[in-house]
């Protein structure tokens, strides 16, 4: 009788476990318990604004100011889920992460995401074109669901070696409602993947790769570093990124995204019709040059004896071109 007793509780123990199992097999992961779940009924449109604080006076040490000045490239946004990264601090830096901190090149990120999309763990991408200047706007509009809440986006600094500023896995939902807006102040981070140490220096791979890092004003700790500040306890925010919400009817879309806003709070704009002038002063004082070494110097030993009103209006016309500014 008791030996019957014991099979039965026996079988029903195992019974349970398996029913226990199935359970927990189709139910599928636990939803996390801390909120971060997001349970709004509907989705959001957001106008993302990125801001660049990049400047000589905050920046002064080996400042970027030619061949390329200080700039920065396009950015990329990527709205997904908790299965999804496209950067994170401490582990490694994807292919296409290496490429777009490395070149800009988005080619490798866009691909990455294509095939989130098809898992369903991000559900848009967008990207913007790139400021030619240090300090400057750009924006674009990201659409946010439910299933994919989160925000992450990277902006390269050019020049740097690897070096880019963004943000990970920013959640725009908050419970059952999305937020209204977010302000984040951007600070750059070390790719991992190349060893340069100043804005302009030679490319160096890192062998292996190290872990995407933050860069402060004293790591690395070494003087040759351009965010090397060791009187800082920490460094102003090279940029930073502004989301509001848009509210606004289905029937009223508004194309907003891609674009850049105007540069009002820049000292000083690096645009191509300035430097094409400088290319051009700079073409004529060749000419001047050749001209000097071919004609020789008996050629200026004579004009030397040519009225002195000429020859002050010569200096003042070859000062007025060496010196245009």
């Amino acid at each position: 009788m008791m030996s019957s007793e014991r099979q039965t509780c026996s079988w029903r123990r195992q019974l349970l476990i398996v029913l226990v199992k199935l359970c927990l097999a189709f139910a599928g992961p636990l939803r996390p318990l801390n909120g971060t779940e997001c349970t709004a009924k509907s989705p959001a449109s957001y106008i993302l604004v990125f801001t660049g604080h990049w400047s000589p006076q905050s920046f002064p040490k080996q400042y970027p100011l030619f061949r390329p000045p200080a700039q920065w490239s396009k950015l990329i946004a990527v709205s997904h889920n908790h299965h999804f990264r496209l950067w994170e601090e401490g582990a490694a830096a994807s292919l296409g992460v290496q490429k777009f901190a490395e070149l800009g090149l988005t080619v490798e990120l866009m691909k990455a995401g294509k095939e989130a999309r098809k898992k369903r763990t991000v559900s848009a991408m967008q990207r913007t074109a790139g400021i030619p200047n240090g300090i400057g706007h750009s924006s674009t509009e990201v659409h946010m669901q439910p299933r994919s809440s989160l925000l992450s986006l990277m902006v390269k600094m050019i020049p740097s070696p690897d070096w880019f500023v963004g943000v990970n896995s920013l959640n725009l939902c908050e419970g059952n409602h999305w937020k209204q807006e977010v302000t984040v102040n951007l600070q750059p981070y070390d790719a991992g993947t190349n060893s340069g140490f100043t804005f302009s220096s030679p490319k160096f791979p890192t062998s292996p790769p190290e872990n995407i890092s933050k860069i402060t004003s004293q790591v690395p700790n070494h003087p040759a570093n351009s965010f090397y500040y060791p009187r800082l306890k920490e460094l102003p925010a090279i940029a930073s990124l502004k989301i509001t919400r848009q509210h606004r009817s289905a029937n009223r879309q508004t194309v907003l995204s891609n674009h850049i806003l105007p540069n009002s709070i820049s000292p000083r704009r690096f645009s191509g019709k300035v430097t094409g002038t400088l290319s051009l002063v700079q073409l004529l004082l060749k000419m001047f040059q050749i001209l000097e070494g071919v004609v020789g110097r008996d050629y200026r030993a004579e004009q030397k004896n040519k009225n002195k009103t000429q020859t002050i209006s010569w200096c003042h016309f070859y000062k007025v071109l060496k010196d245009p500014l």
